[in-house]
């Protein structure tokens, strides 16, 4: 199957002083997947196979209820083209060339 982009944003609720360190924990574990992603100011877009991702978001949403989330309020965006489609070809024109 072809790699596509899933972006996630987690809310988890929690007193507001946890919220970042929370939203941390996520993105350690998504680190720790091995896929490739990108963390922006309001979502965390990542790339690769859906299956593969989708169980990414639902670790998330475990993750944010053992760090004390009474609930999580997440969206979740799927771009999906059967031949792929990856976060290079989306924003590449835009990177700061070093």
């Amino acid at each position: 199957m072809a790699k596509i982009n899933v972006s996630l944003q987690v809310i988890p609720n929690v007193e507001p002083g946890r919220v970042y360190p929370v939203v941390d924990k996520v993105i350690e574990m998504i680190a720790a997947s091995g896929v490739t992603y990108e963390v922006g100011p309001m979502e965390t877009t990542m790339e690769g196979e859906l299956d593969e991702l989708m169980e990414i978001v639902k670790k998330a949403q475990t993750i944010c209820v053992e760090e004390g989330a009474r609930r999580v309020m997440s969206m979740v965006k799927i771009d999906y083209r059967p031949e792929g489609v990856t976060i290079e070809e989306k924003i590449g024109k835009y990177r700061t060339k070093e």
